[in-house]
């Protein structure tokens, strides 16, 4: 059983094309770097104080 839930995202173009690179760049899927781009942003945002 999956704990992921598909959603939905509209991305101004500019990105899009950024993430479409970065998935070919890496080998990865445009999914997988979506979510290293957040991940990385979490952990960013949650080692600054309050």
């Amino acid at each position: 059983m999956t704990t992921r839930k598909p959603l939905q995202l509209r991305l101004p173009t500019d990105l899009k094309e950024w993430i479409e690179g970065e998935a070919e760049k890496n080998g990865s899927s445009q999914n997988s770097e979506i979510i290293r781009a957040i991940r990385d942003r979490m952990e960013r945002t949650s080692h600054q104080p309050a």
